[in-house]
């Protein structure tokens, strides 16, 4: 196999597959409406929050992969939700959607073979679309296992009555 579509196809499984850890869809999926912006106890999130940050942290990358003028977004402020719970079903919805589809478009990114993948993003002199995209999957599989922890803290674990 040619060691560019190799590479390709494996960060494309790293983005996507259920490999070592549970996938983001596994993370959030089946949970309860009214559960969505719980907090346990012991810890300073919700299963909105993280799942929120993570499509917040994904599309900045993406869009730091695709805009030469690309401006960073102010942290933390720009980068978690103010509030624990989302404000209605559909902006969970919305969220959770949109993951999916910028996890795609980051797909797309990576299995084009006009992009070489260890040349410089538009927007920076040093970072390199291969380090844009491991960032984005280690931030994700992060902080999915922050979403499965609050779960099991929450008793939502697995859901419904899946294995992990």
């Amino acid at each position: 196999m040619d060691p560019n579509a190799a590479l390709r196809s494996h960060l494309t499984d790293l983005l996507t597959a259920r490999q070592a850890h549970c996938t983001f869809a596994d993370a959030v999926a089946h949970m309860p409406t009214e559960r969505r912006g719980d907090r346990p106890e012991s810890l300073p999130y919700s299963v909105w929050e993280l799942a929120e940050h993570i499509r917040r942290a994904q599309r900045d990358i993406l869009d730091y992969c695709r805009a030469p003028d690309y401006e960073a977004a102010d942290w933390p402020h720009d980068y978690w939700p103010d509030a624990p719970a989302p404000s209605t079903p559909t902006a969970w919805d919305a969220s959770v959607a949109q993951v999916q589809t910028d996890q795609e478009a980051l797909c797309d990114l990576v299995t084009d073979e006009t992009i070489d993948l260890y040349e410089t993003v538009p927007s920076s002199d040093e970072h390199t679309y291969l380090r844009e995209v491991m960032l984005v999957a280690d931030h994700t599989a992060y902080h999915v296992g922050q979403i499965v922890t609050v779960r099991r803290a929450l008793g939502l674990w697995p859901p419904s009555g899946d294995a992990e």
